[in-house]
């Protein structure tokens, strides 16, 4: 079972994903120029939103201070071990494979123990890895020895948000999580001009006769509307967490995390905080199926007419072909959409609200995973 949402979305004047310029993200899509926002910065967009969604105990971190985590962890566990904590710490993390060397970060963080990349733990994991070494030490061993049940916290129940995206330890192959979601590059289904706005800062205390700029710079911009997409594989999902209930739960929080969620750069420059003017959502027992190729010639502004309301009939008839088609008809569909009724979409989508779509989408999943 697969869960496919599509998501159309107006972003005003905005610079929400840069590149090593400083300049909003673009791609060539059919010959033309289109806005994009990278897949990892709108997951990371998503899993800070998780934190408002999901209880920490089924969250995890991604970061280099994995042994501090566990350091502070023992510490809070047993108090008479505060001065242990960090060597064994960084002993239980290193049964794990990954190498632990010196930060070479300018502040606080520089010279304690650092993983040579970025890594994802579970708060789960962080608190079962302090317990062995809790126990290690209290039975005279090694925790850097336990590598059997240092690597059975890892293949256990996983984070939502690990199993969702999934994890990758370069040194321990082993103890990687494989992802159930993808999240496509977003890219703008009409064709932009970047623009450049030109500021200047004042001096507030400078004096009267230095009346000029204090500072001068431009900043990348541009506006668009975006096509949003991603699917969550309900199966692969079940497996990792290893609960039908938790599954639906995650399910959910991902499908609010995708809708709501906006990646923050230049947020206080631009607010451009915009929900998605059209939104569906298809569960599919087949395969997940884009619907990017719809808007392979881009949109261009009709009198009377947006490019977001041109944008979802032109998703609606795509999807529809798709069914038609390939016989791809969907387990159960919704659409959530601005302007009046879709006829493409209403032939086999029940339009609804958001709050409606999430809560059948739960009951349906439920049903569907009782047994």
């Amino acid at each position: 079972m697969f869960v496919d949402i599509h998501c159309l979305q107006q972003v005003p004047p905005s610079n929400i994903n840069r590149d090593d310029t400083g300049s909003p993200k673009t791609a060539y899509v059919g010959g033309a120029l289109r806005a994009r926002v990278s897949s990892q910065s709108w997951k990371r967009a998503m899993r800070e939103m998780f934190g408002s969604k999901l209880d920490s105990s089924k969250m995890g971190k991604r970061t280099k201070s994995a042994v501090a985590l566990i350091s502070n962890a023992i510490a809070e566990k047993r108090l008479d071990l505060a001065e242990e904590a960090n060597n064994l710490a960084e002993k239980v993390l290193t049964a794990t494979g990954v190498k632990v060397k010196a930060s070479d970060r300018a502040g606080a963080d520089k010279g304690s123990a650092a993983t040579e990349y970025l890594i994802f733990i579970a708060n789960r994991e962080v608190e079962q890895l302090a317990d062995i070494a809790i126990a290690a030490f209290d039975e005279g061993k090694d925790p850097s020895k336990l590598k059997k049940e240092v690597a059975a916290v890892f293949h256990g129940k996983q984070a939502i948000d690990i199993a969702c995206f999934g994890r990758m330890l370069a040194d321990a192959p082993d103890l990687n999580t494989d992802a159930s979601a993808q999240v496509a590059h977003a890219f703008s289904i009409d064709q932009i001009t970047p623009e450049y706005d030109y500021f200047t800062a004042v001096d507030d205390c400078a004096s009267d006769d230095n009346a000029g700029a204090a500072m001068i710079d431009t900043v990348g911009f541009n506006s668009s509307t975006l096509y949003r997409y991603a699917t969550l594989n309900v199966d692969a999902l079940r497996d990792q967490l290893q609960d039908a209930d938790a599954m639906v739960e995650g399910v959910s929080a991902f499908v609010e995390a995708f809708v709501k969620s906006m990646p923050s750069g230049k947020q206080n420059t631009f607010a451009n905080h915009t929900l998605p003017e059209d939104i569906v959502i298809v569960l599919r027992d087949s395969q997940p199926i884009s619907a990017a190729d719809a808007f392979e010639n881009p949109i261009k502004r009709k009198d009377g007419i947006s490019v977001s309301r041109q944008g979802i009939e032109r998703l609606g008839d795509r999807l529809n072909e798709i069914r038609i088609n390939y016989g791809e008809e969907p387990v159960k569909a919704w659409h959530v959409v601005s302007g009046g009724s879709v006829p493409s979409l209403d032939e086999w989508s029940e339009q609804v609200t958001l709050p409606e779509l999430e809560q059948s989408l739960r009951e349906t999943l439920s049903a569907a995973y009782s047994a």
